[in-house]
Formats: structure tokens, C-alpha cells, sequence
């Protein structure tokens, strides 16, 4: 079921997700000063190809330092961005799957320094 909902959604936007976040990682990597980042884009990239499978550990005291400025200045918007399109996709029946998977981006929206996705294999 994982690969088919991995194909639907990767057809259905993933692909365009994943690109964009990487262009965006790659433009950040370009500066000294923004490849930290750009490694983070890389997660939200890794994570928008085939979000289903995949789970997202958070470990917010391993960088606290850069994870508090990223919620200060990008993450709490990031955040209640993916929250909300989550929460929008549960209206349905249909759209629970779609809106858990908002949840696992606002999850690592919410500190991507030492965050880690991997695969629940």
C-alpha cells in the first residue's frame, strides 16, 4: 500500500515538492554562510519524494542553538503551515493519509537540526 501511495503522491506533486526544496537546499549551499540551511532543505527534499514509509525522529537538544533560530525566524511559520494543511486534509475520510503526512512535515519543520528521516523498515 506504501508503494502505491508513494507513486500517487509523487506524481500527484511530490516530484515538484522535492525539486523545489532541493533547488532551494542547493542555492543556500552555494553561500558559506547558508549551507547549514540547505542541508536541512535536503530533509524536507528526502522526505517529498515518497513521504509514506518514512518516519521523522526529532532531536532538538542536539543543535538547540540553530533550531531556536530556525523556529524564531522560519519554523513557526513552517510549522503552522504544514499543521494546518494536516488538519485540512483530515476533514475527509479520503485525505487522512495525505493530512498525516502534513503532520510528519510540520514535525520536521518544527527543528530539522539533528533530525533524522529514515525509512520504518
Amino acid at each position: 500500500m506504501r508503494k502505491i501511495a508513494n507513486v500517487i503522491w509523487f506524481i500527484l506533486g511530490g516530484l515538484i515538492s522535492a525539486l523545489l526544496w532541493g533547488i532551494g537546499g542547493i542555492v543556500l549551499c552555494i553561500t558559506i554562510v547558508g549551507i547549514p540551511l540547505g542541508i536541512q532543505l535536503f530533509k524536507f527534499a528526502k522526505i517529498s519524494f515518497a513521504p509514506f514509509g518514512k518516519k521523522v525522529k526529532l532531536n532538538y537538544m542536539e543543535h538547540p542553538i540553530a533550531n531556536t533560530v530556525w523556529l524564531i525566524f522560519l519554523g513557526w511559520e513552517t510549522f503552522l503551515v504544514f499543521m494546518l494543511a494536516g488538519l485540512l486534509c483530515c476533514i475527509t475520510v479520503v485525505g487522512v493519509p495525505v493530512g498525516i503526512q502534513g503532520f510528519k512535515y510540520a514535525k520536521l519543520a518544527f527543528a530539522p537540526f539533528g533530525a533524522k528521516v529514515y525509512s520504518k523498515r
